[in-house]
């Protein structure tokens, strides 16, 4: 198998070791099924603010996102871009069946990406039912998460808006650690208060009013512009508009 300028062939993570394991695409395969996903599979890296994939490039691969977080974004005609999404360990990047991609994709952080060759991704697929139930069962929280984001844009106040974003990533690090969401968690914040302001549909000056009226009340804790605590979980997500069940990620 040949190494393009972009794999990483000194990356050597073992499957079983992996941090998003439980979580990702391969959650369900068995041993003999992750053996032959080794096969096609390779690691690419990519550096902050770098572009992984532009909006009608070809897509030779399908990928987990291991570590770091990275934007979604559509331009419109007329140069402007919206920010549609995030992906965050364990999220799935691209779409087998599909040979351009439909979104830019950019590295927010530093990112490291475990790619699997989208043909015989898409093979493997056919034959793996554990492969193809758990991309369904992903594509599907993926589509709940989505009409939850309807509603935090078009109902949600600036408040609820900057605590419910608080709370997916808190919860998402929560999932991957394999801890309780409703204990008290600390997280980096994986976005500027730009690109913050940029996804929420708010202004700057707003995003920063708000963060720090969370912090006032306590709801929050901040060690610096983006080392956030979360004493209570609870009262993130009452300020965020939900309830411990709720939210926009499992």
């Amino acid at each position: 198998m040949s190494i393009t300028k972009d794999e990483v062939p000194s990356v050597t993570l073992q499957c079983g070791d992996c941090t998003i394991r439980h979580r990702a695409v391969c959650a369900r395969c068995t041993p003999d099924e992750v053996s032959d996903l080794e096969k096609i599979k390779f690691y690419r890296t990519y550096e902050a603010g770098q572009t992984i994939v532009w909006a009608g490039d070809d897509m030779e691969f399908v990928a987990s996102v291991v570590t770091g977080i990275a934007t979604i974004t559509q331009a419109m005609e007329d140069g402007r871009t919206q920010m549609v999404g995030l992906l965050l360990p364990s999220d799935f990047v691209g779409r087998p069946g599909r040979t351009t991609a439909a979104y830019n994709v950019t590295a927010t952080t530093d990112v490291l990406m475990c790619c699997f060759r989208r043909k015989p991704f898409e093979a493997m697929i056919e034959r793996t039912p554990h492969l193809a139930q758990r991309l369904l069962q992903m594509t599907l929280d993926e589509l709940d998460a989505a009409r939850e984001w309807m509603l935090l844009l078009g109902r949600k106040t600036a408040r609820e808006k900057i605590a419910s974003l608080l709370s997916i990533i808190a919860r998402r690090n929560a999932s991957l650690q394999m801890k309780n969401p409703s204990e008290s968690m600390t997280f980096d914040l994986p976005l500027t208060r730009e690109a913050m302001a940029d996804y929420l549909g708010l202004t700057l000056e707003t995003v920063s009013r708000q963060i720090s009226a969370l912090k006032r009340d306590g709801v929050i804790i901040l060690d610096g512009k983006r080392h956030v605590t979360v004493p209570d979980m609870e009262a993130l997500l009452l300020e965020a508009g939900d309830d411990a069940d709720g939210g926009l990620f499992n």
